[in-house]
């Protein structure tokens, strides 16, 4: 085997791993917060909302369209676990919880901290490892070489 198809099967061993494990993670997710009654999107807001925002920031960190963010507080909303409040920008409306909202997000938190994997499978220091390591192939640091 030459030095380029053993790079090849190690990127392709790689990468079915990481997909293997982030298919693992979503399913303990869905698993978890199924329990709640709430629908994996609505329980992402929820979570993802630890303080008032902007629709188009979840959209940006939930990576979909403003219009389905709309959606999802709408129905949030009408579950009495979201509002909508004036931002700095009288033209921007925030997302906030309400009391309800809080407590749900809070115990959704806990029971995804005790059931998810990377918690119960790695040690806090492989966890310090790992983060920059995921951080780097997803883009958010400088990939070394590629800087000039």
């Amino acid at each position: 085997m030459s030095r380029q198809e053993e790079r090849f099967a190690e990127a392709g061993r790689l990468s079915q791993l990481l997909i293997a494990i982030a298919e693992e993670a979503k399913g303990d997710f869905m698993d978890t917060v199924g329990a709640f009654g709430l629908p994996v999107p609505l329980a992402r807001v929820l979570v993802l909302l630890s303080t008032p925002a902007p629709m188009r920031d979840l959209a940006d960190q939930m990576h979909c369209d403003r219009s389905y963010i709309t959606s999802l507080a709408d129905q949030l909303e009408e579950r009495g676990l979201i509002t909508r409040i004036p931002g700095t920008d009288r033209r921007v409306k925030l997302l906030t919880l309400t009391e309800d909202g809080v407590g749900l997000r809070d115990k959704i938190s806990a029971a995804v901290a005790e059931r998810n994997m990377i918690l119960r499978r790695l040690t806090d220091d492989e966890r310090r490892t790992l983060a920059p390591l995921l951080e780097r192939l997803r883009g958010d640091e400088p990939d070394a070489a590629c800087t000039e």
